[in-house]
Order: structure tokens, then C-alpha cells, then sequence
């Protein structure tokens, strides 16, 4: 029965270990050793909740978040969210031209200009995926899930980290929110931020809610959707601990595969480089492999395959906004375009400014970037975590599948506090972007905290009001339970 169910998981978890990840949790174990191991797992724990919430909506409702959220809201509210989730997508798109790019300067020699204009031909990726079937593209990305899970298990084992001080980074602290000290231009509770931004993104809540309906299920048998439910979570849920496990291994690869204090240059070219320099590495059995360049060369491989997995996921999530909340069809070849497009832009001038740089320099440029872009992708996730607790909570629109009042608190609990972080750290953040005079850059960061705290409550409150009018015209999915139980006891 589960196999029926198995594949949708799988893309949801791309989107869990994509260059995003890369950076954040291979920076973040450089940067403070162990500590932010459970900021993995909370985060890891967050995303199993939200994504079986986002899951069940789609399967119970019939609708994905973005038609759902647009149901209940006014026209320009609709546009807003879209926006919003449009360059969250951008934004996890950036990370992976950076990564897709930087793995064909390493791998093929191609200077780093010309590599992020090929990464938009990944478009011709598409096509071909687009041809073969849904249940194909589940296996080809399942496939790479297991090459990149297989790299990392491979160097990580032979690095022969401190497994003690990784299992006790396992237990929360106060230490993974502290804004001190800053290492490589973040603190903790930026780390923290932007490793929650590249594990629970916005645009993973709305694929799931879409592909979760992938599966042909008789809507007219109670215990069909029951199992339909069930089996979707238990997919999803193992396909995220195998993501928990590779986000684990890059921030122990991180911590433990170089020497402390060896690789000054953080971003992938370095850490491409100390695999391949044995002077830089911890363990003798790691040095006799560098030597040989495979583990170099794995990890580009790796990276590359990150950055293509997660191009599927984005391009297939980018349809589904832009249809709920728009009502808007575009060819996926069309989409992917013009989003890899608007995304190359920034890389591009990220590389120009810097061009007259050091080297280093320009590696760290880019490895900034894409820490910033995750951490904008933790404040546009309420914008679609807030709506999906409130429908998912809607007895009227549920049924018997209304979250349970765990779920529902732990739910409320993960949205709030992420939140709260989010808008706390935002002048600090403002601030290391040296755009403008430390006062200057402080007034416009709580600026825009008055902004987003209005537009998160315009947003709940359209939601539930949309949702009072579900429960009042008897819409939703519990009336429809009612029949099925009714004709069942018949």
C-alpha cells in the first residue's frame, strides 16, 4: 500500500537538501562546530509537520494552498501572496544557479560567467522530464536523492568525526539564537535563520499540496482518503529524515572533514579545493583518498545533481502558484525560463561588483549571497504557514482530518517563534548589509517589520473569515462526511 503512495515525498525532500542547504549547513558546521545540529532537527521536525498539514489539505480539499488561500481572500491580497511566494522561488532558485554553476566551473573548467548562462538551458531538463511522465521524474530524482546521500555518507565516514560532540549538537540550546559571536559574516541565530529558511521553504508547502493529489483516490469512500492520508505522511516523513540525514552530514563535513581553521575560503570553491589538498584534511585515510581527487570530484558531482533536483521541484511548484492565485497557465519550458532568467540577474551582478576583488573575495560575495537568500526565504514561510494552520484547523473544511490540538499548538508554536527570530534579527541583518549608515539601515529594517507584521495580519484575517463562510454555507469537507458515513451505515 505504501509503495502506491512513495515518489511525491521524494520531491518535496529535494527541496530539503538543495545548494540552499549546501551552504547554510556546510558554513554553519565551519562556522560553530556542532552546535547547529539541532537546528536541523527542529527544523527537520517543523517540515514533517507542515508538509503532512499541506498534504492532507490537498488530498482531503482537493485544492492546493494556493487555491485555497485564494479562495478565501480578495483580489489583491491574491496578488501579493503570489508575488511573495514568486520570489521566495527566486530566491531558492539563486542559490541553485550558484551551485549548478560553480559544480560546472569545477567539474569542466568553464569559466563562472559562461556556467550561470548554461544553467538556463536545464530548461531543455524539463522538456524531456515533461515527456517521459510524473511517476519517471519521481524515480530520475529519487536517483539523485541517493547519489548525493551516498557521497556525503562515503566522506563523512572517512573524515572520522567527534560522533560524541555531534550527538550532544542533537539537544537545543540557547546558544543557536544568540547574535554572537560572528564568524565569516553571520552569528548563530543567523545560521540558525538561514538553515530554517533552506529547509522549511514556502514553496515546498504548496507542491506537496499539489503532487499529494497525484494519486487517483475514490473521493466517495471514507477509508480511501483515510489511507490516502496516512500513507501520503508515512512517505513523506521517511523521504524528510533521509533530507534531515544529509543536511546532519554537510554540517558535520563542515565541522570535522578539515582541520580546524585550515580552509579559509568557505564557500564551495574552497571546500572544492581542501578535498583536493590533503594538507588541509583531518584524517589520514581522508588524506590518502584526496590524493587520488575522487572526493573533490564526488562532491561536485554531488552538487551538481543538488542543484538539478531541486530545478525540477521549483519549476513544477512555480505552475502551481501562478494557477491558484492567478488562474494563469504557462508551458513549464516558458516558466522555467523566465524565472532562471530573474534569478541569473543578481548572480551576475553579485560576480561584476566583486570582479576587481581577490578571489577569496568573490567566493565570499556568493556564498553570501545564497546565506541571504535562505534567510528571505524564512520570512516569506508564515505567509504560507499561517493560512495552512488556520484551514487545516477549520472543522467545516476538514472533517474528521481537522489538525489534532498537538499538532495544532506545536503548528502555532513553530509559526510564532520563527517569526519573532525572524523580525528580531532583521536590523542586525539590515545592518551586515552595509548598503547604508548603521542608523540609517536600522530605522528602514523596523520599517519594514511594521510592514510584514501588517501584511501577516491582513492575511490572517482574511483567511478566517474565509473560512467562517465555508463553515456557514456547509462548503466544506465535513458535510461531504457526513453523507459518506450516512449511506455507509446503510
Amino acid at each position: 500500500m505504501l509503495w502506491a503512495y512513495t515518489g511525491p515525498g521524494a520531491l518535496v525532500a529535494v527541496g530539503y537538501m538543495d545548494p540552499g542547504n549546501w551552504a547554510t549547513s556546510i558554513t554553519g558546521g565551519q562556522s560553530f562546530q556542532y552546535i547547529l545540529m539541532s537546528t536541523i532537527l527542529i527544523s527537520s521536525l517543523m517540515a514533517m509537520l507542515l508538509q503532512y498539514m499541506a498534504a492532507k489539505l490537498g488530498i482531503v480539499t482537493q485544492m492546493d494552498l494556493a487555491q485555497a488561500i485564494r479562495l478565501r481572500t480578495g483580489k489583491a491580497l491574491g496578488i501579493v501572496l503570489w508575488l511573495m511566494t514568486e520570489l521566495a522561488i527566486m530566491a531558492t532558485d539563486i542559490a541553485e544557479v550558484i551551485g549548478a554553476a560553480i559544480a560546472l566551473n569545477l567539474l569542466f573548467d568553464i569559466p563562472l560567467v559562461p556556467a550561470v548562462f548554461i544553467t538556463v538551458l536545464d530548461v531543455l531538463l524539463l522538456l524531456l522530464l515533461a515527456r517521459i511522465g510524473f511517476r519517471k521524474i519521481e524515480a530520475v530524482v529519487s536517483c539523485l536523492i541517493l547519489v548525493i546521500l551516498l557521497v556525503f555518507v562515503y566522506e563523512v565516514l572517512l573524515s572520522n568525526p567527534d560522533w560524541s560532540k555531534a550527538f550532544v549538537g542533537l539537544v537545543p540550546s540557547a546558544k543557536i539564537i544568540q547574535t554572537h559571536p560572528v564568524v565569516g559574516g553571520i552569528s548563530p541565530l543567523t545560521g540558525t535563520l538561514g538553515i530554517i529558511g533552506a529547509t522549511v521553504m514556502p514553496h515546498n508547502l504548496y507542491l506537496h499540496s499539489a503532487i499529494s493529489q497525484t494519486r487517483k483516490i475514490d473521493h466517495h469512500n471514507l477509508q480511501l482518503i483515510r489511507n490516502a492520508v496516512k500513507y501520503t505522511a508515512l512517505d513523506s516523513n521517511i523521504q524528510l529524515s533521509l533530507a534531515f540525514l544529509v543536511n546532519a552530514l554537510l554540517l558535520i563535513m563542515g565541522a570535522a572533514v578539515f582541520k580546524s581553521g585550515a580552509v579559509r575560503d568557505s564557500s564551495f570553491f574552497g571546500l572544492y579545493q581542501a578535498l583536493d589538498n590533503a594538507k588541509m584534511l583531518s584524517d589520514p585515510l581522508l588524506v590518502h583518498v584526496a590524493r587520488t581527487g575522487i572526493l573533490s570530484t564526488l562532491f561536485a558531482v554531488a552538487l551538481l545533481a543538488s542543484g538539478q533536483n531541486s530545478t525540477i521541484t521549483g519549476t513544477l511548484t512555480g505552475q502551481v502558484i501562478m494557477e491558484g492565485y492567478i488562474h494563469l497557465k504557462m508551458p513549464l519550458w516558458a516558466r522555467r525560463l523566465v524565472t532562471r532568467l530573474l534569478s541569473v540577474i543578481p548572480v551576475l551582478l553579485c560576480v561584476s561588483f566583486t570582479m576587481n576583488d581577490s578571489v577569496m573575495q568573490q567566493h565570499f560575495a556568493l556564498n553570501m549571497l545564497m546565506e541571504n537568500s535562505q534567510v528571505f526565504l524564512a520570512f516569506a514561510l508564515p505567509f504560507s504557514v499561517l493560512p495552512l494552520l488556520i484551514m487545516t484547523n477549520n472543522k467545516a473544511e476538514m472533517g474528521e482530518f481537522k489538525n489534532k490540538p498537538l499538532w495544532h499548538y506545536l503548528g502555532w508554536a513553530c509559526a510564532l517563534v520563527l517569526t519573532f527570530l525572524n523580525l528580531y534579527n532583521l536590523p542586525s541583518q539590515f545592518v551586515s548589509f552595509k548598503f547604508a549608515s548603521k542608523e540609517v539601515s536600522t530605522i528602514i529594517a523596523y520599517f519594514v517589520i511594521v510592514v510584514i507584521a501588517a501584511l501577516l495580519l491582513w492575511t490572517c484575517i482574511e483567511i478566517y473569515l474565509g473560512d467562517r463562510k465555508v463553515k456557514i454555507h456547509h462548503s466544506g469537507f465535513d458535510a461531504e462526511e457526513k453523507e459518506l458515513k450516512e449511506e455507509g451505515q446503510k
